[in-house]
């Protein structure tokens, strides 16, 4: 039932503070977060590989690499709770390029191309594009209903 004013018009209900297209987009950077906590403490060559850090320097550079990463995800989450449109149109454009992701796993797993890490980094890594993908199409969706950050 909408509550009526005393002059009869009815009172416009205000947005939900974060709609479900948020939610969805804020578990996924929770969980991306947990996942690069996780192998940061319990496989750091992944990522030493990569940045190849000096050996003396090799702590410095995981905790450094890992306050960035994290900034970044704290930035792009009070966009998406702030409902910046220019947030929004950057994910879904990140999150449709996820699914480059999926055929990049398949040919490192087939030996196409040189793997990127051990099996199952390989298979995390194609599942989160699929993730990404799946994400950005319902985040589309909502915009199709709602606009920017509409609930899909």
């Amino acid at each position: 039932m909408i509550p009526c004013a005393p002059s009869g018009r009815r009172i416009r209900q205000p947005d939900p503070v974060i709609n479900r297209s948020q939610v969805l987009v804020l578990g996924f950077f929770v969980g991306i977060w947990i996942a690069l906590v996780a192998i940061l403490t319990f496989t750091p060559d992944i990522y030493v590989q990569v940045l190849n850090p000096p050996p003396d320097r090799r702590t410095a550079v995981e905790i450094g690499f890992l306050v960035a990463l994290t900034a970044l995800i704290a930035f792009l989450v009070v966009g998406v709770i702030n409902r910046w449109r220019w947030t929004f149109w950057l994910i879904v454009v990140a999150f449709l390029a996820g699914l480059v992701r999926v055929p990049t796993s398949i040919f490192e797993l087939t030996g196409v191309l040189p793997a990127a890490g051990p099996t199952w980094y390989v298979l995390l890594q194609g599942v989160l594009g699929l993730i990404q993908f799946g994400i950005a199409l319902a985040l589309l969706c909502g915009y199709r209903k709602a606009g920017v950050w509409g609930a899909f």
